[in-house]
Order: structure tokens, then sequence, then C-alpha cells
């Protein structure tokens, strides 16, 4: 059975909500899983997961929440190559430019992600929602 972690943060509630069905579509696979909040995750952490799937919402200028995910992010980052790895997000205006840079972002740091960032537009609507569940099935795999 994979162990799977989803690390998130939410400030309106719309990424927490992709979280839950990231999770809901690897349980429904068969995966182990767990969510944590940014707060709650740490690099130590990482040794009980081969598969994690992070989720922050676009940020002022398009970018990640800087307060306590971005630096989460950023202490387990050398970590994570060599990890199934996934990112999921939303935004409220732009067209996903945050998403776009943290995916080459994670390129950069030799880190193979296992697809595209889903992202929606504020809430997850039906195919937002959908589009998760998928995700979370592939992180099963």
């Amino acid at each position: 059975m994979n162990n799977v972690a989803i690390v998130y943060w939410s400030g309106t509630g719309n990424t927490e909500a992709m979280a839950n069905f990231v999770a809901e579509g690897a349980k429904a696979a068969g995966a182990d899983v767990r969510l944590f909040t940014a707060h709650e995750f740490s690099k130590d952490m990482l040794v009980n997961y081969s598969t994690v799937a992070f989720g922050c919402p676009s940020m002022g200028a398009e970018q990640l929440e800087d307060g306590e995910f971005e630096p989460m992010f950023n202490s387990v980052k050398p970590l994570l190559p060599g990890r199934n790895i996934a990112l999921f997000g939303s935004y409220g205006w732009g067209d996903g430019e945050w998403m776009r840079t943290w995916e080459q972002e994670c390129a950069d740091c030799g880190i193979t992600l296992l697809s595209k960032g889903v992202i929606c537009n504020e809430a997850p609507d039906d195919d937002g929602a959908a589009a998760c569940r998928a995700l979370g099935r592939a992180l099963a795999q």
C-alpha cells in the first residue's frame, strides 16, 4: 500500500477543499492517506512518505503563501527528488502563473512531478473536484 501525505495551506478553504478531493481519490485507489496543514508538516516526516502532494493557493503577485507554506516547502525541497510529488492549488485572479513558476522551481531542483499541477479558479467546481480526485488516484499508483 502506498503511503501518501497531502500537505496544504488554505486561507479561504478552496485549497483545503481541493486537498480533501485529492485524498478521496487516493483513498478510493487504495492508498493510506494523511492530510497535514503546512504548519503540521516537517522534513522529518518525509521518511514515512514516498508520495506527497503539496497544495497552496496563489497569493499576492502570483506566489506561494510565504508565512507558513513557502518556508515548509523550502525546508523539504532538497529531500523531494526521487519521490512521487504532485502540486495543486486555487487562485482568484491571473491565469495560473504561480503554478507554472512552482513547477519550474521543482524541475530546477531535480524534482519530477507525477503530472501537471491541478489548479482551480476559486472553489473547485465539478470539473475541478474530478481533476483533484484523478490526481489522488495517480498518487496511489
